[in-house]
């Protein structure tokens, strides 16, 4: 049977597969579905990113996303309470219709839970029960914020994204960052299963540089301009630092619970301190808006030095070795440095990085 309006209720904090089938269903059974989103203002996982998500992943033309705030304690024994809740909800479709949205009477409320009736009920609309045993995808919020790696598989690629571990691999040039990045993401890919998926996210400032170089030495026609021959602006370290938040968020969406990262926007900051000599203020925003949960600091004793063609010299290894000490420091940023040979340096980012996940995801409570 078909519906004209299909309403969708949750807090889908945060949402997972069992959430979108429920939305899809809906979809396919109704000309227009509103999905209510209704999240507490104790809840610690913003609305706005909640409906983000949903909107993303539910692009149909004929889906609704609506965000609402509703604050009313939980209590299914409770007329006075029931009626808060369905006036939050009518509030916030009415909102639409406020923005000259035409919103038809609910006639329909699809469910996986107990209330899924009464809620139909009170907005005078068909329950379609969808899944309550939930058989098909066994999973729920509850279960997803007590232990997000067991639901990975469950979440969506935003979701992903905001609840990936990341772990950036910093240093001064030629301490083995590279090396260390690709065996921390190699370590835990190995072990298999949710883990399989963990990635490392290349330094973009290196392919950065390369293709300025090139495009430098086509411009001049002279293949023997260098590094030195550069010059370099401020919105070029700035354009470096997005480009490799994007990546990392691109490999986060299809990754594991870890994301290992050579570099990130606060190195790219120290880097720009180093060959422009100031601070980097639109750099550090785009360090301020990208979540990150450990540096790992290579530090440069007991590693030669290799001159490939692209870096410094090996006089200025000890010192921005000692800036990105300085700066991990000041800032209070979670780090660890890492000395002595490779297996060392290994064995102590593993631990550094095992630490980290055992302290698990932290959820604020929802109201009950």
């Amino acid at each position: 049977m078909g519906y004209a309006h299909g309403l969708v209720i949750g807090k889908f904090y945060p949402p997972h597969a069992g959430h979108h089938h429920l939305i899809d269903t809906a979809a396919a059974r109704c000309a227009r579905v509103s999905v209510v989103v209704a999240a507490s203002s104790v809840e610690s996982v913003p609305l706005a990113l909640r409906t983000a998500w949903l909107r993303e992943t539910h692009p149909q033309p004929h889906v609704e996303v609506v965000p609402v705030v509703d604050d009313a304690e939980i209590d299914y024994d409770s007329d006075e309470i029931w009626s808060a809740h369905v006036a939050a909800f009518r509030a916030g479709l009415a909102l639409r219709s406020g923005l000259g949205v035409t919103v038809p009477p609910v006639d329909a409320v699809f469910s996986s839970e107990p209330y899924g009736a009464e809620l139909a009920a009170r907005f005078s609309a068909a329950h379609v029960a969808v899944d309550p045993p939930r058989s098909r995808f066994p999973v729920s919020g509850t279960a997803v914020r007590d232990d997000p790696v067991a639901a990975w598989r469950w979440l969506a690629p935003p979701v992903r994204a905001y609840l990936a571990r990341r772990v950036v691999v910093v240093g001064a040039e030629s301490t083995g960052t590279t090396t260390l990045a690709r065996a921390l993401a190699a370590h835990y890919a190995a072990r298999g299963g949710t883990w399989e998926a963990t990635r490392w996210v290349p330094e973009y400032g290196r392919t950065y540089t390369e293709e300025k170089l090139a495009a430098a030495r086509r411009a001049s026609g002279d293949p023997s301009l260098w590094l030195d021959d550069l010059r370099w602006e401020p919105a070029e370290f700035t354009r470096i630092a997005e480009r490799h938040a994007a990546l990392e968020d691109a490999a986060a969406r299809s990754g594991s619970p870890l994301l290992v990262c050579d570099t990130d926007a606060f190195a790219t900051a120290l880097w720009h301190e180093r060959y422009l000599g100031s601070p980097a203020p639109e750099v550090e925003a785009v360090h301020e808006r990208t979540a990150h949960h450990l540096w790992i600091l290579t530090d440069p004793a007991g590693v030669p030095f290799v001159q490939d063609g692209w870096r410094d010299g090996e006089s200025i290894r000890t010192w921005m070795s000692g800036r990105f000490q300085e700066e991990l420091e000041r800032r209070g940023l979670p780090h660890v440095a890492v000395t002595g040979p490779h297996e060392d340096r290994l064995a102590a980012a593993v631990a550094a990085t095992d630490a980290l996940l055992a302290k698990g995801w932290s959820f604020a409570a929802p109201l009950t």
